[in-house]
């Protein structure tokens, strides 16, 4: 490894550490209470740990899915100490993001992507999780790639989305399709595919309007979305992203149940997980709706969009606090 992808590779962990220090910290401190005077894993350890979890927002089902298999493992192997519990825990969990197939990339265009140009990318997501925003970092990492990119915006109802959008082509330097306020949004996703393909655009991100997850007849819309750009190419969308706000908590995991019963969610982006204790919310939405992450915020800046890596968000959350 270089020198200078080795600083790279350092630089982001460091951020990633940052990124997760709300919600590590209160993980770690729950675990050495519930551990404290206790030689083996016993059944009130397991107890206590199932509230560790549950607090963290990896949600019921996965808990019960993740302490269900430590009990196994226990039973197994007969004694196991506490020290060797966030070991097990950790294994366990790598094991439910792999399972979710959740892609460990080297880059931030995804290998399934690098045989369809234009890849095109729909972004849904409701108001205020950090969708425009996660969509121009994401722009900015692939023209860094050297990616040709173009923003298509599909927001068409809420006030200003359309000019936010043009405010992140512009900072990023990438290609922007819009049809103004107030237009068929899927018109503009049909158009703006059409502008990918008659510019040599490697990238197409579609932003779609903050649907409220609870109305029905808004989502219902995303399906003529689609079926406009798969009119103009073949199998696109190629990806529709979910783009969830972490610090919501399971308020993040009833959006990603109404969204997936609504649209074929293949894939997610985790926001503002350096300013929420609900980092663990990453687990229980990968697992229990078998949807890989793809992105992760850890920051405000423009360059503080991150691949997700499994191992290294695991290792991450496991580390000590200084």
């Amino acid at each position: 490894m270089s020198f200078f992808k080795k600083f790279f590779t350092r630089n982001k962990e460091e951020e990633l550490d940052k990124g997760l220090e709300k919600t590590k910290t209160g993980f770690f401190s729950k675990i050495s209470r519930a551990v404290a005077g206790k030689a083996t894993i016993d059944i009130e350890v397991l107890d206590e740990l199932e509230q560790v979890l549950i607090a963290s927002d990896v949600g019921l089902d996965t808990t019960i899915k993740i302490i269900e298999r430590i009990e196994a493992r226990v039973a197994r192997d007969k004694y196991i100490n506490t020290d060797e519990l966030n070991a097990i825990l950790k294994d366990e969990i790598v094991q439910l993001l792999k399972e979710n197939e959740t892609e460990d990339m080297e880059t931030f265009l995804p290998n399934s992507a690098k045989d369809k140009m234009p890849y095109v990318l729909l972004v849904v997501g409701v108001n205020g999780v950090g969708k425009t925003t996660t969509i121009g970092k994401l722009a900015h990492q692939l023209k860094l790639e050297g990616k040709k990119v173009v923003l298509g915006a599909a927001d068409t109802f809420r006030a200003a989305a359309v000019d936010q959008l043009q405010i992140w082509a512009d900072r990023v330097g990438c290609e922007f399709y819009s049809k103004g306020m107030h237009t068929d949004p899927a018109a503009v996703a049909y158009e703006a595919v059409q502008y990918a393909i008659n510019n040599d655009c490697d990238v197409c991100i579609v932003d779609t309007a903050g649907r409220l997850h609870n109305k029905i007849h808004l989502m219902n819309e995303l399906t003529k979305i689609k079926k406009s750009m798969n009119k103009k190419l073949d199998a696109a969308p190629h990806d529709v992203m979910l783009v969830l706000d972490a610090s919501t908590g399971q308020n993040a995991i009833e959006q990603a149940k109404q969204f997936t019963a609504a649209t074929e969610v293949t894939t997610l982006a985790l926001t503002k997980l350096d300013g929420t204790a609900k980092g663990g919310v990453a687990i229980g939405i990968s697992d229990q709706f078998k949807i890989p992450i793809r992105y992760i915020g850890v920051g405000e800046e423009i360059d503080k969009l991150q691949i997700f890596n499994k191992m290294a968000f695991v290792e991450s959350m496991f580390k000590k606090t200084k």
